[in-house]
């Protein structure tokens, strides 16, 4: 169920130096708002030869997605390593207080051009291994089997709430 009235809300500021201090500080923000549990995430792209970047800074790297991905193979250009991981921390919270953060990662290269149209941000340039295709190739099913966000949903669903409720 979506947060009520969300769309009033003064958005939550994402200060955090990584993605786990961003997606505690949204998920404590909004849990103020509703009773009960309530779960965000914040996630992005890791690329090592870039010292950890776009990080925290992914979906605001260059101001949008098209952008983001022209910068990214710009800063990549000449770049043999191009080891890379997209990482999603989601934090659950009840009212304000932290419950518990779960992670999720998934491994794999930054191509030297866009493949596929599916998904969104960088997966045309996020090429997994074991599929031999980018994340822009894959349906959303295969993604979510494998992501690092389906990874991190996993691991929040397999967590024991009842005492919580």
């Amino acid at each position: 169920m979506a947060l009520p009235n969300l769309s009033s809300m003064p958005p939550c500021a994402e200060e955090g130096l990584t993605f786990q201090e961003n997606a505690i500080l949204k998920a404590t923000y909004y849990s103020m708002h509703t009773p009960g549990l309530l779960f965000a995430d914040d996630s992005g792209l890791e690329v090592g030869s870039l010292g950890g970047a776009p990080g925290v800074h992914s979906a605001r790297y260059a101001g949008s997605d098209e952008a983001n991905n022209r910068l990214l193979l710009e800063r990549m250009h000449g770049i043999d390593h191009r080891a890379a991981r997209f990482v999603c921390v989601i934090a659950l919270a009840d009212r304000g207080s932290l419950v518990k953060t779960f992670r999720g990662d998934v491994e794999g290269q930054i191509l030297h051009e866009p493949r596929g149209s599916k998904g969104f941000g960088y997966d045309p340039l996020f090429f997994y291994p074991p599929f031999g295709r980018s994340f822009g190739e894959i349906s959303a099913e295969q993604k979510m089997e494998v992501s690092h966000r389906g990874r991190a949903l996993r691991l929040m669903l397999e967590y024991p709430i009842s005492g919580l409720l």
